[in-house]
């Protein structure tokens, strides 16, 4: 059976997997005190991550280790590809865009727990595209909306058709079903939205009164009360008679004259959340990023297009909780990550350039410290506190040398080749404080030793007296004797990196969207509240 579906030049092309790359932490670049601690899941979490080096190489090794823990991702991917594709017409650059991403959306995916989401920010020449692809990978039923998100208020007169005011945010659910969301979206009440409320009863709870006719509606009910000076009212109500009778006693309903007459008004009750509108009008907009830029790092014009931490706070609101993780694998100036710390949420961060250390690091440093004052700083009453750690990823397990054979990268010492094979293995790297060859578990039972001596038939021999009978073991190893490859049934030996060998694509580091440059900002013009164009 055929399905819908968008076909681009090198879709089904055959892609070599991705090498899983361990992370190494980098102690110049963590900071503060990270908290340790373990997911919903019950796996171990080992504090916030920034991590800098290719984000699909990123992505396929964070699947090994978080997949289905993420709440909530937000990724705001480039799409202006400069002069990157010359060579070439714009089918083929396009092709290159979408092929990269998919791969991309796929792993996010696999990432996000069954009750998560995704928002991506896209602007108007990828948004139908990238939609397309990922009701391919969510499913159409787990497409919740487009955002439109009002990035300026006034300018774009220079504009020849449109000026275009917005960017759409695609958001997706990993599962939509009512059975996993029981509860519905809410946002915090805007100031704008508090006013309304003004009235407070005697508990606290905030309320304003709204008329109790209704003529309009197609079904009205029909409602008569005695008044005071022994005239009746009569109205189309929203409300039965002995609702509105009930509430005049329990003060729920009033009646009032005014120069027009009697009316009848009742109690509106504020709800704990407002509903979140698909137009964002109210969070921020490109000025508003480009003055936070200003703020922390001197320069409006210090990374491109950046977003302001309000729209990224409403985003996390929606689509987390306290305590939840959050991912962005395309952090930029770091405002996801910024923001995640400032709302009490855990977070990973992935980002290529150098924007990593000179504007992710100190900003989130800042955060830390509780010197950054500006964005959403006072709305979360943040003051300080908590902290990261800074991750490089590894460079390839196996490299070619001068004779252009594949063997073991010199740079790995033995701690991250057992590391690096506890992954290529799909075992979970854990030393054991106390059973040397306890390196990595698979399961309760099951284990895995990697070495880079020649393992001899004795040195099996001692592993398997201190082993458990209902114990297996994985040996991964340079050399080894004849005699120890087939020892005992529960010991595995293999040898490195001849077992690695054609599972994916070693040696290769570069997998991003290949962004020649950055785009130039356009001038960031005062946006008046009160200017609209046509």
């Amino acid at each position: 059976m055929q399905k819908l579906e968008l076909i681009w030049i090198g879709k089904d092309d055959a892609q070599e997997p991705l090498e899983p790359r361990i992370l190494i932490e980098n102690p110049q670049y963590s900071y503060g005190t990270v908290e340790e601690t373990t997911l919903p899941s019950g796996n171990p979490w080992h504090g916030n991550m920034l991590i800098h080096g290719d984000n699909l190489l990123a992505l396929k090794s964070l699947v090994s280790m978080y997949a289905g823990e993420v709440k909530c991702i937000y990724i705001d991917p480039p799409y202006n590809t400069g002069n990157a594709f010359d060579l070439y017409d714009d089918m083929v650059e396009h092709s290159i865009w979408l092929s990269l991403m998919y791969q991309r959306f796929q792993h996010l995916h696999t990432l996000l727990r069954k009750d998560g989401f995704l928002f991506v920010n896209l602007d108007e020449q990828e948004h139908a595209y990238a939609k397309v692809i990922l009701d391919g990978i969510f499913g159409r039923n787990n497409f919740i909306g487009d955002i439109i998100w009002q990035k300026r208020k006034g300018g774009g007169n220079d504009s020849r058709f449109l000026a275009l005011d917005h960017d759409y945010i695609l958001v997706y659910a990993k599962d939509s079903s009512k059975s996993v969301h029981t509860s519905k979206w809410t946002i915090s009440q805007t100031e704008e939205y508090l006013k309304r409320y003004k009235e407070i009863d005697e508990n606290g709870n905030r309320y304003y009164w709204d008329t109790v006719a209704r003529n309009g509606l197609q079904s009205p009910i029909p409602v008569s009360v005695e008044c005071p000076d022994g005239t009746t009212l009569s109205i189309n109500s929203q409300m039965g008679q002995e609702t509105i009778n009930e509430g005049l006693k329990n003060g729920d309903v009033r009646l009032t004259k005014s120069k027009n007459g009697w009316t009848l008004h009742h109690r509106v009750y504020m709800s704990e959340g407002q509903r979140p509108r698909s137009i964002f009008n109210d969070s921020g907009t490109n000025k508003t990023a480009a003055d936070e830029m200003l703020y922390l790092f001197g320069s409006k014009k210090s990374f491109p297009y950046p977003k302001p931490e309000l729209l990224i706070q409403k985003i996390l609101e929606l689509g987390s909780n306290p305590g939840d993780l959050v991912l962005d694998s395309f952090l930029g100036s770091g405002t996801t990550a910024a923001v995640a710390h400032k709302m009490g949420r855990k977070y990973i961060g992935i980002e290529l350039g150098n924007h990593a250390y000179t504007h992710c690091y100190p900003r989130l440093k800042k955060v830390t410290d509780g010197e950054d004052q500006g964005g959403i700083t006072t709305a979360q009453n943040w003051r300080g506190g908590g902290g990261f750690k800074f991750y490089e990823l590894a460079p390839s397990l196996l490299k070619e040398d001068e004779f252009g054979q594949m063997i073991i990268n010199p740079e790995y010492n033995a701690d991250q080749l057992a590391a690096a094979m506890a992954m290529q293995e799909g075992y979970t790297y854990q030393p054991d404080k106390d059973t040397y060859w306890k390196q990595g578990y698979g399961s309760e039972h099951d284990f895995i030793f990697t070495t880079t001596q020649f393992l001899t038939a004795e040195t099996i021999d001692r592993i398997h007296e201190t082993m458990g009978e209902d114990e297996s073991l994985l040996i991964c190893c340079t050399a080894y004797q004849k005699e120890a490859k087939t020892r005992h049934g529960n010991i595995t030996v293999k040898k490195i990196p001849k077992t690695l060998l054609g599972r994916c694509a070693f040696d290769k580091d570069n997998y991003n969207l290949n962004i020649v440059a950055a785009p130039e900002m356009d001038d960031i013009e005062d946006e008046p509240e009160d200017e609209t164009t046509f």
